[in-house]
C-alpha cells in the first residue's frame, strides 16, 4: 500500500462514493477505505433481518411471520431522490444508472389536523384538493400560476415580487394564502425543514416549488423516486464507477492514523503501513477532533403488515407533518416502502420516521407519526448525533461530509456534495462537464468494440 494518491477517501457512505467516482472521472488517482466489511457507512442498508435484530439489540430471532430474513434489506437512513432533482442528475450523467433500477413513490401527502391529504402541487389538484376551502382553492391555483410562469431573469413575469428583496412571506401575504396553505406549501412542497425560509427572499423557494412540480410531472404519481434493493445500491453504483476509471477499494481496511506534517495531510496508515495522498475526504467519524455536533436526529425504523391507514392502495409513499401541525419547530417525515421494493418479505411494509430532536423525549415527539402507523410488528430506535466540519480543509486539505439530516430526500447531501468539491477543487460543480466526460470515454470504448 506504499504508493502515492491524488485523493484518499475514507468511508462508503454516498457522500463519500459519489466523490470518488467524481474524482476518478477528473483522472485523479484514487484510493477508498472503510473500516467496515460493507457498502453504504450510516447510510446502509441491512440485510438480513436478523442482522437488523443485531445491531438494534433487539433480543432472539425475528418471528416465521417476518418471512426469510434475507428477503430484506432496511435502510438506516429513509431518503427517497427527487425525480429532476440533483442527485438524479449525478446517477444520469455519470450513467450509474446502468447498475440500478428505480420505482416511482406511489404518492406524496401532508398531514394536516390529524388527517392526511394528497399534496396538491398543480393547479388541477388545487381546484379538486379537499384541504383546501373555496376561496383557498382559486386563490392557491393563482399562485402556482404566478410560480410556474416565474422567470427571474424576466421582470415581466416577476408580478411585483422581486426575486432577492422580496420575501416569501410577503409573497404569500399578497396572495392572501392563510397559515395552512403555507404550511404544506412551504413543508410539502419546497420541502424546508423549518419556517425560517418565510423571511429569506422568495426565489429559492420558488425554484424549490418548480422542482417539485417538474419532478412530478416525470412520472405523475409523485415526484419520488426509490432504487430496488435499498439505498445501500447508491453508493455501490458510485464505486463500480469509480473502479471503472482506476480507483481502489478497500473494505474492512482499519485506520490506525491521519498523517500529517506541518499542518497539512500527506497520507493515512493502515495495518503498519502508509498510503500517500494530496487530499482526503471522509465522514466525520473519522476525525472526531475537527467535527462540532449541531444537533440530533431520531429514526424509528417499523415493520408493518399493512399499508399507512387511508392510503391502504399503495405500496410506496411520503408523509410530512408540517411543524405547525403539531406545535414543533421542525417536521416530521415518514417514508413507506414494500416488498413491491425488495426490501421486504411478501405481504410487508417498512415505514421510517424521522425528525431532528427537540426534547429529551425524542420518542414521544414522533408520537404523531407513530399514531398513523399502528398497529406496528416491530420498530427499531435510533437517536444519532449530527455533525458539521469545523475545518473546511483550506489549510489540511481534509475534506469533511456533513451527517445526514432528517430530510427524506437527497437535495441537502448533493449540496454538501457540490460543497467538498467546490473547496477541493476551486471551481463549481458542473454536470455538463460530467457529462462530456462521460461521452468522451464511452465513446472511446464502443469505437474499440466496433474495430
Amino acid at each position: 500500500m506504499d504508493e502515492e494518491y491524488d485523493v484518499i477517501v475514507l468511508g462508503t457512505g454516498l457522500t463519500e462514493c459519489i466523490l470518488s467516482g467524481i474524482m476518478s472521472v477528473k483522472g485523479k488517482k484514487v484510493l477508498h477505505m472503510d473500516r467496515n466489511s460493507y457498502y453504504g457507512g450510516e447510510s446502509a442498508s441491512i440485510t438480513p433481518l436478523e442482522d437488523l435484530y443485531k445491531r438494534f439489540n433487539i433480543p432472539g430471532s425475528p418471528p416465521e411471520s417476518m418471512g426469510r430474513g434475507r428477503d430484506w434489506n432496511v435502510d438506516l437512513i429513509p431518503k427517497f431522490l427527487m425525480a429532476n432533482g440533483q442527485l438524479v442528475k449525478m446517477l444520469l450523467y455519470t450513467e450509474v444508472t446502468r447498475y440500478l433500477d428505480f420505482k416511482v413513490v406511489e404518492g406524496s401527502y401532508v398531514y394536516k389536523k390529524g388527517k392526511i391529504y394528497k399534496v396538491p402541487s398543480t393547479e388541477k389538484e388545487a381546484v379538486a384538493s379537499s384541504m383546501l376551502g373555496l376561496l383557498d382553492k382559486n386563490r392557491y391555483r393563482k399562485f402556482l400560476q404566478r410560480v410556474f410562469l416565474y422567470d427571474e431573469n424576466d421582470p415581466a413575469t416577476w408580478d411585483g415580487y422581486h426575486p432577492k428583496e422580496t420575501t416569501m412571506r410577503s409573497v404569500f401575504e399578497k396572495c392572501n394564502l392563510g397559515t395552512d396553505v403555507m404550511d404544506f406549501t412551504g413543508h410539502a412542497l419546497a420541502l424546508y425543514r423549518t419556517d425560517d425560509y418565510l423571511d429569506q427572499p422568495c426565489l429559492e423557494t420558488i425554484n424549490r416549488i418548480k422542482l417539485y412540480s417538474e419532478s412530478l410531472a416525470r412520472y405523475g404519481k409523485s415526484p419520488y423516486l426509490y432504487p430496488l434493493y435499498g439505498l445501500g445500491e447508491l453508493p455501490q453504483g458510485f464505486a463500480r464507477l469509480s473502479a471503472i476509471y482506476g480507483g481502489t477499494y478497500m473494505l474492512n481496511k482499519p485506520i490506525e492514523e491521519i498523517v500529517m506534517e506541518n499542518g497539512r495531510v500527506v497520507g493515512v496508515k493502515s495495518e503498519g503501513e502508509i498510503a500517500r495522498c494530496k487530499q482526503l475526504i471522509c465522514d466525520p467519524s473519522y476525525v472526531p477532533d475537527r467535527v462540532k455536533k449541531i444537533g440530533q436526529v431520531i429514526r424509528i425504523i417499523c415493520i408493518l403488515s399493512h399499508p399507512i391507514k387511508t392510503i391502504t392502495d399503495m405500496n410506496s409513499c411520503q408523509i410530512i407533518i408540517p411543524q405547525n401541525q403539531v406545535n414543533r419547530k421542525s417536521d416530521i417525515y415518514i417514508c413507506m416502502i414494500s416488498h413491491a421494493h425488495n426490501v421486504a418479505a411478501q405481504g410487508k411494509f417498512i415505514a421510517i420516521i424521522s425528525t431532528t430532536v427537540e426534547t429529551s423525549d425524542p420518542e414521544n415527539e414522533i408520537q404523531p407519526a407513530l399514531d398513523l402507523l399502528e398497529p406496528v410488528d416491530q420498530k427499531f430506535v435510533c437517536i444519532s448525533d449530527m455533525y458539521a466540519p469545523v475545518d473546511l480543509g483550506a489549510e489540511t486539505q481534509i475534506f469533511i461530509s456533513r451527517t445526514y439530516d432528517a430530510t427524506t430526500h437527497f437535495e441537502t447531501t448533493c449540496d454538501d456534495i457540490k460543497d467538498i468539491y467546490r473547496r477541493m477543487t476551486g471551481v463549481d460543480f458542473d454536470f455538463e462537464e460530467m457529462k462530456r466526460k462521460q461521452n468522451d470515454i464511452f465513446g472511446e470504448d464502443e469505437q474499440k468494440e466496433s474495430n
